[in-house]
């Protein structure tokens, strides 16, 4: 139950404090307070109250939603799709048995787990895992603080961050920087429009690219290339089935947090040509087993 001296303490907006005593003066349930927000028309106001009071124990299940918005403090399960024309707001987790297609902002505070494709036209903000059968594409900025695993690809217009690890089908892209907590792992490219920062490493099927610099705390392993318009620099290792390619007058460093001694056996740059600028690392040729030199 809230009452008008706990709304009150938080602080809220006088228009909003208003309506809330115009009409729930005697106080009233948490979500059906929420909801009732959301069907005026008060989607924000609703928004910054489950900010304010956070989420609940409470679990809906149902077959599917379509809705102008939706702001649930507790945990959905939703059989089939879900199609909300403006914000999806859920205090707990979201698990669905189809796709997920949203007008506005996607915001969990738990866990989006999906069978299908996530596809947001604002940002997409998840404070647990996300998990999607299909693929993700987010129109803005793109943040998931546990770990991103999809089948298909991941497309964010805008930056991208990912503090946990990722694991893609497909194509990973973002238009602005990518940054991983962890390592990512993708099957297909993974191109970024800004800086792409891995604390951990990066693996790719095809080519890592970034419009900027380009750094991995560990390996960097790509069967096309290696391609970056500022510097490229890797903890460890560097090997590409194409080229290694860092932007004019910037070099290519290798074996950052390796003794040189130890260059050889786990700091080595490995791809058909040696890369310009070299400033840094054991380059062993086109394939590691065949050897190299200094």
């Amino acid at each position: 139950m809230l009452t008008k001296h706990f709304v009150r303490v938080k602080k809220p907006c006088t228009d909003g404090f208003r309506w809330f005593v115009r009409h729930f003066d005697e106080g009233g349930d948490y979500q059906t307070l929420l909801d009732t927000m959301v069907a005026a028309g008060r989607v924000g106001d609703a928004c910054w109250l489950l900010e304010q009071f956070g989420p609940t124990g409470e679990v809906r299940i149902v077959n599917s939603i379509d809705a102008e918005a939706i702001v649930f403090a507790g945990t959905l399960q939703v059989r089939g799709n879900v199609e909300v024309d403006d914000r999806l707001y859920v205090g707990g987790s979201l698990h669905a048995g189809g796709g997920v297609r949203v007008g506005g902002d996607v915001l969990l505070r738990g866990d989006l787990r999906i069978e299908g494709r996530l596809r947001a036209a604002g940002r997409i903000q998840v404070d647990g895992d996300l998990r999607a059968g299909w693929g993700v594409e987010a129109l803005s900025e793109l943040r998931c603080s546990g770990e991103l695993r999809t089948d298909w690809d991941v497309v964010c217009a805008g930056r991208l961050r990912l503090d946990g690890s990722a694991f893609v089908g497909l194509d990973l892209s973002a238009g602005g920087e990518l940054r991983c907590g962890k390592g990512l792992q993708v099957g297909g490219d993974i191109v970024a429009g800004a800086n792409l920062r891995a604390t951990q490493g990066i693996a790719a099927g095809g080519d890592v690219r970034s419009a900027m610099h380009l750094e991995a705390g560990w390996g960097i392993r790509a069967g096309g290339s290696i391609e970056a318009e500022g510097a490229i620099r890797a903890g460890e290792s560097l090997q590409a089935g194409v080229r290694i390619r860092a932007g004019h007058g910037y070099g290519v460093f290798a074996g950052l947090d390796v003794q040189v001694e130890d260059w050889q056996s786990s700091a080595w740059v490995s791809a058909p040509q040696r890369p310009d600028a070299l400033m840094s690392g054991w380059w062993s040729g086109p394939s590691v087993e065949q050897g190299g030199q200094t």
